[in-house]
């Protein structure tokens, strides 16, 4: 397994080398029948030559690119077809070299990536020569279909549908789009039939083929009298598409039937002034209803694409949904995924911010690259656009902040012919594309950007991080991350994040038992972010007190449980920030409308932002995220020793709800004291102050409490099983808490149809309790609770056929008392 151990360091010569993929094939078909005959290539990783018969056909340079040779003269009954492949590595190393008028920084990445050079000379998955969450295997190969196609007077290429409602008439269209290779001489006419049944929906149409590459845009008007579901966001609708059949009959021969499937939905990005404070709003409208934007970010699911399957997206793309998210950011540093990736988040309701592939990184712009460039975009907008996922084209990752903040200390003189190039490539080209390709969708140039603000002031403001506009980056490891204070109230959260370690068993497939220490040579190697195994025990000494086993395996265990409370406690106090900020306006900043936290998936068994885990575990982060992301939702924090409830609402109607309130001693399973109050109106899409009170008159009120004895709990509830999850807040550091016994917890499983009931026990209140059945797939239907109560039903949901007897043995129950 490249991923075992320090494997990605010795197999480091692979790419270092040139590989050839070679074959010989039959033609199945009768080559003289036909007027053209292509080699076509969904994707090729990267720099290639490729010959058929000895004979070059054509060199490839982009991975994201689509390439197709015409071989009608060379193709025979047998024939040899051979890849020749160059080493990114190289390539990317002379292609710098020659790049003579100036540097394109960075050179290098940092050093703690063992990483490879100069990976923004070449179009190829940036993070493939190493990231900060991930490891250097600059591949190379046939990562997408190849195929052979043979034609005679046209071929269909790209087919999309995109909708368009025209507010003023209240009409629905739906515009087709239509290119084809031409290859008779003379122009081809011919009908095309448009038919929609559900939608009562039927149209006719006379074309014309022009000669070579040649288009057909048709507008369809949708039958007024027919009723047109709109697809919707996860939590907000359904997502209902309607089945069209689109049937070319031209003059010259054979008929083309296209099924496919039509989304109705609009979007828009609204950026203006807000009352009361300076600046722009930067929010989604998705039917003309703003949505707050709950999600995280997507990185590329291995290093080896080709063990991406329709499995491994349905696995981690159906997590994001269970845990209440409704958006991902595709980052720019990955690929443009797989037409699958984008075909589940249709189906399950996940917006998608998608970037173009360029991050962190200045590029170059001759000519050879540009068009490089212009080809990729064109192809990949073609290829996605239909997908009402989509909702936004984003040209790059950071790199608007990297000129701005000067990352790579490009002297002052100089900084205008990287502005220059900033703007040549991703407004006159990148955005120019975008704009004519697809005028269904919102375009912004970077993340973060100050929005039409950077545009104002010539497409790199002074400061992207501007809270007063457009969209924010925010880490920072230093401060204690339960001090809600140091966040900032933006507009919309893009990016932000705490790293935490995965679970034993995720690290023990790619390990060995000299590794299993904090410490280890092993431990070091898998963390690629500087001084991060530091900076999460830094985090952990906020609040916890650090494991002192004897054992050091127990003591490794220990502390990669830690990580995960830490992070989830810490992203979960961010994420609630953000969304208590939605509907307010304080000292000039809020209307907070998108926490997308850093990062959803991981590419290896790591160290790393992530909250599912290489194979899809769910760490402890992602169950809080259910929670965090909840439709419905209190929120506490305190001001100045006010504790302060939120009501936080996404539901689309006002709701009267009872909201009650428990403080418990952590010395007792019977609450101290609890208070009700009734009659709270949440308002639909908002969150509002529902509840205020001084900590000392609360804990006045509840006999013995102090800060450090003591815990409050809440929840909301309201008609016809409408409940929110039950959140915490805690009034002083775990590591002082008086009262806290060791919990003795202990579970009976049994089976009920398709899932397994855990039935849990426990002599004292405790603080995280975390259900682990190892490698066993599959995932609690919540997990890493306070356990205030002698008894309490967990549900296992298997993801692979598991029994009774396999979970008792590989079941390890633990809580914050078990840390010793």
């Amino acid at each position: 397994d490249p991923y075992y151990r320090f494997n990605d360091v010795m197999y480091r010569w692979i790419s270092l080398d040139n590989w050839t993929y070679s074959r010989t094939f039959k033609t199945p078909f009768d080559v003289r029948k036909w007027q053209k005959v292509n080699l076509v290539f969904e994707g090729v990783d990267t720099v290639a030559e490729i010959l058929i018969n000895n004979i070059t056909i054509g060199r490839t340079d982009n991975m994201f690119n689509r390439y197709s040779f015409d071989i009608t003269r060379i193709i025979k009954e047998v024939n040899f077809v051979e890849v020749r492949f160059l080493s990114a590595i190289s390539y990317a190393a002379e292609q710098s070299r020659c790049h003579k008028g100036y540097s394109v920084p960075p050179a290098c990445p940092p050093p703690v990536q063992k990483g490879e050079c100069h990976v923004n000379f070449i179009r190829k998955e940036q993070c493939s020569f190493s990231w900060d969450w991930g490891p250097s295997f600059p591949t190379q190969g046939i990562w997408k279909d190849v195929r052979i196609e043979a034609y005679n007077h046209y071929h269909l290429i790209y087919f999309t549908l995109t909708p368009f409602f025209e507010k003023s008439a209240q009409q629905w269209s739906l515009q087709i789009e239509s290119i084809f290779d031409v290859v008779s001489s003379k122009p081809i006419s011919g009908l095309v039939t448009v038919s929609i049944p559900k939608l009562q929906t039927q149209q006719t149409f006379s074309v014309k083929l022009q000669p070579g590459e040649g288009s057909i845009v048709l507008l369809v008007n949708i039958n007024k009298s027919a009723t047109v579901e709109t697809w919707w966001p996860n939590g907000h609708g359904k997502q209902t598409g309607y089945n069209v059949t689109t049937v070319f009959t031209m003059e010259a021969g054979h008929k083309i039937e296209k099924f496919s499937k039509a989304y109705f939905r609009t979007v828009e990005l609204v950026q203006e002034p807000i009352s009361g404070s300076p600046g722009l709003s930067f929010y989604f409208r998705i039917n003309d209803r703003p949505i707050f934007m709950k999600g995280s970010n997507w990185i590329p699911a291995d290093s080896f694409q080709d063990r991406v399957t329709y499995d491994t997206y349905w696995l981690l793309l159906k997590s994001a949904a269970d845990a209440n998210m409704n958006a991902l950011r595709v980052w720019g540093g990955g690929v443009y995924e797989q037409d699958e990736f984008y075909d589940i988040c249709d189906e399950l309701g996940i917006m998608i911010w998608q970037d173009f592939m360029f991050a962190c990184a200045l590029y170059p712009t001759d000519q050879n690259y540009l068009e490089s460039v212009r080809a990729e975009v064109t192809h990949q907008v073609r290829r996605l656009k239909s997908h009402p996922s989509i909702i936004l084209w984003s040209g790059n990752n950071e790199n608007e902040a990297a000129i701005a903040s000067n990352w790579f200390s490009i002297p002052h003189a100089d900084r205008e012919v990287y502005i220059r190039d900033y703007v040549m490539l991703y407004v006159k080209n990148i955005q120019e594309i975008v704009l004519a390709e697809d005028k269904s969708r919102p375009f912004v140039v970077s993340s973060p950007t100050n929005g039409l603000e950077s545009v104002k002031e010539g497409w790199i403001s002074q400061n992207p991080y501007d809270t007063h506009y457009g969209d924010t980056h925010f880490y920072d490891y230093d401060n204690d991350c339960w001090d809600w204070t140091h966040y900032p109230k933006t507009r919309f959260a893009s990016e932000y994040g705490f790293q935490s370690w995965p679970s034993f068993s995720t690290l023990e497939k790619v390990s060995s038992a000299e590794d299993w220490s904090y410490t280890s040579n092993f431990s070091l190697h898998r963390q690629h972010h500087k001084n991060g195994n530091d900076e999460m025990i830094q985090q952990i000494e906020y609040h916890f007190k650090l494991p002192q086993s004897a054992d050091p395996v127990k003591k490794f265990k220990d502390l990669i449980y830690l990580t995960q409370v830490m992070q989830a406690q810490c992203v979960k106090a961010e994420t609630e920030f953000y969304r208590f900020s939605q509907s307010e306006i304080v000292k000039g900043e809020g209307h907070t409308m998108g926490a997308l936290y850093w990062q959803l998936n991981d590419i290896w068994q790591a160290p790393s932002w992530a909250s599912l885990e290489y194979g899809g575990k769910w760490k402890l982060l992602h169950y809080f995220a259910q929670n965090f992301f909840a439709p419905l939702l209190p929120v506490a924090y305190e001001d100045r020793d006010v504790l302060c409830i939120y009501g936080i609402s996404d539901l689309h109607t006002d709701h009267q709800l009872m909201l009650r309130v428990t403080v418990h001693a952590w010395s007792s399973l019977e609450p101290a004291c609890t208070l009700v109050k009734d009659n709270v109106t949440v308002k639909a899409q908002s969150a509002r102050a529902i509840y205020k009170e001084p900590v000392s008159d609360l804990l006045r009120r509840c006999g013995n409490c102090t800060r450090e004895s003591c815990v409050v709990t809440f929840h909301l509830v309201g008609q016809a099983g409408l409940r929110s999850p039950t959140n915490h807040h805690f009034l002083s550091s775990l590591k002082d808490a008086v009262g806290l016994e060791k919990a003795q917890l202990s579970a009976s499983i049994s089976q009920k149809d398709s899932i397994y009931i855990f039935d849990l026990r426990t002599t004292a209140v405790a603080p995280f309790v975390f259900l682990d059945v190892g490698s066993i797939k599959g995932r609690f239907n919540e997990n890493g609770f306070l356990m205030t109560e002698k008894r309490k039903v967990v549900v296992f949901h298997p993801w692979e056929p598991t029994t009774v007897e396999q979970l008792e043995q590989a079941l390890s129950l633990i809580s914050l008392t078990d840390i010793v």
